[in-house]
């Protein structure tokens, strides 16, 4: 059977690996451009001794995800902002996790992001507002939560909530 070779003019979802702290820049940079793109931001506070900062940071320290057709990429690396553009085989899963994360961010829950762990149960959202995601229990010995895959950068969210709202998948 041959291997069908993938069509150059349909635009294509790439994880972007940014130079460290230009994540902000790049996103504009893209805005700008008109390219489709998606960079999830979380709250962080900064304490000093005399103030506290507030402010939005990456979820994904280095990363930006942009659609874009392949024949284009070129276009990404004007400004020197990018590392290099990470081709996604699977466009569907992608896009899936991709749902997922932005779900995750926007429902306001406290998150992390930790290292995708091979083993752990894989378990559905039962209630609540991540109701219908899917996800890893991140330790059967000791459960504090979920993970929730993005496979791409080899990593998940880790995400507390009760096991109670969770069920065991097949």
């Amino acid at each position: 059977m041959a291997e069908s070779l993938p069509n150059f003019a349909e635009p294509r979802w790439f994880a972007c690996h940014t130079k460290p702290r230009c994540e902000k820049k790049f996103a504009s940079l893209l805005a700008v451009e008109g390219f489709s793109h998606y960079l999830p931001l979380v709250p962080s506070v900064r304490r000093y001794r005399d103030q506290t900062k507030r402010f939005t940071k990456p979820l994904f320290p280095g990363y930006v995800f942009t659609e874009i057709t392949p024949e284009i990429k070129s276009r990404v690396y004007q400004q020197d902002l990018l590392v290099r553009a990470i081709w996604i085989e699977d466009q569907a899963g992608f896009l899936r996790q991709l749902e997922d994360v932005k779900v995750v961010v926007s429902s306001g829950l406290e998150l992390s992001l930790h290292p995708l762990l091979k083993k752990g149960t894989r378990v559905k959202v039962a209630g609540g507002p991540l109701y219908g995601i899917e996800g890893i229990v991140d330790d059967p010995a000791n459960p504090k939560g979920i993970i929730i895959a993005v496979d791409v950068l080899q990593q998940g969210l880790l995400v507390r909530m009760p096991l109670e709202d969770l069920q065991i998948l097949p």
